[in-house]
């Protein structure tokens, strides 16, 4: 490897409860400021839902990661999964 990063994550863009001592939140106005400062695939994390994941995107985000809406309901992982891949496809 050469050394550079392959993508680069941005967070957390909304509240999170999945860390015990979060950063401050970036927010999708600041999300849309920093992306054009970047070449590489830009990731959000952090308190994004199927809800807020389309205005992510639409600020500029290349990707979401999700683990706390994801995981919401473990015994449903399969069907949550799915609500997910048809709430952020094209």
């Amino acid at each position: 490897a050469d050394g550079t990063a392959d993508y680069l994550a941005l967070g957390p863009i909304f509240g999170t409860a999945s860390k015990e001592n979060p950063d401050l939140t970036v927010g999708l106005a600041e999300l849309k400021r920093l992306r054009p400062l970047a070449a590489r695939p830009l990731v959000a994390i952090g308190g994004i839902t199927r809800d807020n994941a389309r205005s992510v995107l639409g600020a500029g985000a290349d990707s979401v990661a999700v683990i706390g809406d994801l995981l919401a309901d473990p015994g449903n992982l399969r069907a949550r999964t799915a609500e997910w891949i048809a709430t952020t496809a094209p």
